[in-house]
C-alpha cells in the first residue's frame, strides 16, 4: 500500500464517520482493491492503523511516566536527572568550596524528589492529546521519523503541561523540603562576601526539567518499540508496526 493509497483510505475512512452512506461504501471498494492488488489482507486497515498507533501510544507515555513517578525514576537517571539551575552553578560552586556540599546535595536530591512527584500529572493530559489525534496524525506518525509520536505528544501537550505541573511542582518542593533547602543555599551563599545575588524561579526550572527528561524517556520508548519487533506485545501492534517497517525500506 503506496503513501497515496493510505491517504486515500485514511480520507475515506473518517469522511464514513460523518457521512455513513457513501464514503464508507467507497472505502471499502478501496480496501478491496488494496487487497487484491498486495494478495489479501495482511496490511492493517485505517482503523486497525489508528487503534494500533492509539495502544503504543498509550503504552510508551504510561511507561515513561510509571518508571520516572518511582523513587529515584530522576535523580537515579544521569541523562534527566536535575541539577543546580544554570544561573545557580556558581552558587554551587561557591559553596562546596567552604565545606557546604552537603547542602547542595540536599537541594538536588529534593528537586528531583520534586519532579518524581509531580510527573504523574501527565498522564490525563497524554491520554487527551491521543483521543484527539486525527487521521493526518496517525498518518504522519506511523510513517514518519523514529520520533514522530514523540514529537506529536511533545507539541500536543507541554502548554497544557507547564500550567499543569506548576501546582504539584510547587506542592511537591514544600512536600520534599526543596523550597527549604532553596532558602537555606541562598541565604548561605548570600552571606560570602562580594557575590552577585541570583534568581532563580524554582518552580518553572523544575517543571522544565521534568518535562524535558519525560520526553527524553517517551523518546526511548517510542525508538524501541519502532526498533524492536519482539517489544510489539499484541497482534494489532505487530501488524500495524510491521508495516510501517515495509513502507519504508
Amino acid at each position: 500500500m503506496n503513501f497515496r493509497i493510505l491517504s486515500i483510505c485514511f480520507g475515506l475512512f473518517f469522511a464514513s464517520i460523518l457521512f455513513p452512506s457513501t464514503a464508507s461504501a467507497q472505502l471499502k471498494k478501496v480496501l478491496d482493491k488494496v487487497n487484491q492488488a498486495t494478495g489479501g489482507s495482511s496490511n492493517p486497515s485505517p482503523i486497525e492503523m489508528a487503534n494500533g498507533l492509539k495502544e503504543a501510544l498509550e503504552k510508551g507515555a504510561g511507561l515513561s511516566v510509571d518508571r520516572l513517578n518511582l523513587e529515584n525514576g530522576f535523580l537515579g537517571n544521569p541523562a534527566i536527572k536535575l541539577p543546580f539551575p544554570e544561573e545557580a552553578i556558581q552558587v554551587e560552586r561557591s559553596l562546596r568550596k567552604i565545606g557546604l556540599g552537603n547542602l547542595c546535595d540536599q537541594l538536588i536530591s529534593s528537586i528531583n524528589r520534586a519532579a518524581e512527584d509531580a510527573v504523574k500529572e501527565a498522564r490525563p493530559l497524554f491520554n487527551q492529546a491521543i483521543k484527539e489525534m486525527t487521521f493526518k496524525d496517525v498518518q504522519g506518525i506511523l510513517l514518519g521519523s523514529e520520533r514522530a509520536a514523540t514529537d506529536y505528544l511533545q507539541q500536543s501537550t507541554t502548554a497544557g503541561l507547564i500550567v499543569k505541573f506548576a501546582p504539584p511542582i510547587q506542592a511537591s518542593l514544600q512536600k520534599v523540603g526543596a523550597t527549604a533547602h532553596w532558602e537555606s543555599v541562598m541565604t548561605r551563599y548570600n552571606k560570602i562576601p562580594l557575590v552577585k545575588p541570583v534568581n532563580t524561579d524554582l518552580i518553572a526550572y523544575v517543571t522544565d526539567k521534568a518535562l524535558q527528561g519525560l520526553f527524553v524517556e517517551i523518546a526511548k520508548e517510542e525508538l524501541a518499540l519502532r526498533k524492536n519487533s519482539n517489544l510489539r506485545s499484541s497482534p494489532l501492534l505487530q501488524k500495524v508496526f510491521g508495516f510501517a517497517d515495509a513502507q519504508k525500506k
